[in-house]
């Protein structure tokens, strides 16, 4: 077993109740093409979505074209949108915000966002959240990130099946920034933020624009 293995069984559950919020919020319109910063095609395959979506990312996955024309990917940074003011109705960010390492660039990509749609919905991890999502461990976030990396390799299941070399742990610690919901605040001003709760605890924020 592998670290994919065990995200592929526990994030479809959070993804589809997430993806029928926000259908049901934003119902986008079927006219115009939604804008998704950092996804990928085969997750609004699988929701059976019936309106165009753009998908802005670094790198385009393999097998991605076969979603063409429907689904269209185009390499990019979303901190420098190659796209005018107001140029989408709706945009989209699934668990990207946090991987973007500076609170910095964490700035630009929320600034991009809200310039370029009309309507948002970005989603994060929360910070505060006792399980850290993308290691599977418990409290590991809460330490400075000297601490974090004599933990990551032995007391996480990331670590554990991964089995990081030094420089991958340094990577992922470069990476994450997971964000608190004052700061989300402060990325999104005109926004207001949701919560998403598993057992009467804040899993995740969204920033919804409507």
């Amino acid at each position: 077993m592998n670290i994919q293995s065990i995200y592929s069984r526990i994030s479809p559950h959070f993804r589809r109740r997430r993806m029928k919020a926000f259908l049901d919020a934003m119902r986008p319109p079927v006219s115009s093409p939604l804008l998704d910063l950092g996804g990928h095609p085969w997750g609004w395959a699988l929701a059976g979505v019936s309106f165009p979506v753009v998908m802005v990312n670094i790198d385009i996955p393999e097998g991605a074209e076969q979603y063409a024309p429907k689904f269209t990917m185009i390499r990019g940074d979303a901190t420098r949108l190659p796209f005018a003011d107001g140029s989408y109705e709706v945009v989209y960010s699934n668990s990207v915000i946090e991987h973007l390492g500076t609170w910095e660039n964490q700035q630009a990509f929320a600034h991009e966002a809200r310039r370029v749609g009309r309507r948002l919905w970005i989603q994060t991890p929360a910070r505060w959240f006792p399980i850290e999502p993308h290691l599977i461990a418990p409290f590991v976030h809460y330490f400075s990130k000297g601490i974090q990396r004599r933990l990551l390799r032995w007391f996480t299941v990331w670590g554990w099946l991964t089995k990081p070399t030094r420089h991958q742990v340094d990577a992922f610690l470069a990476e994450v920034r997971l964000l608190t919901a004052r700061e989300m605040q402060t990325l999104f001003p005109d926004c207001q933020i949701l919560r998403e709760r598993l057992f009467g605890l804040t899993k995740s924020y969204i920033a919804v624009r409507n």
